[in-house]
């Protein structure tokens, strides 16, 4: 890890197989690295908490007060896409 930089969180699925705690794909964690475990129940497809994931990462992508862009600029408009649904 970079001195001075701040390290990104990231998701990684896991699952519990009676025992352990897997995690589903390799990782290059450090040690001691702290790590938050969020237990789905079986019915939960995870769905939900990966929306809400991404939604506070697309808000952290954008400051406060930015700029809004005006649909004039969109060069292809996305037919099918409506402006009901954005």
């Amino acid at each position: 890890m970079q001195t001075g930089t701040k390290p990104m969180s990231q998701s990684i699925r896991a699952h519990f197989d009676g025992e352990h705690i897997l995690l589903d794909e390799p990782v290059k964690l450090e040690p001691n690295t702290r790590l938050i475990v969020i237990v789905l129940s079986p019915q939960d497809s995870g769905r939900d908490h990966w929306l809400a994931l991404s939604k506070r990462r697309l808000e952290a992508a954008y400051e406060n007060g930015e700029e809004e862009y005006p649909l004039d600029l969109i060069k292809e408009p996305n037919a099918k896409l409506t402006t009901d649904e954005c």
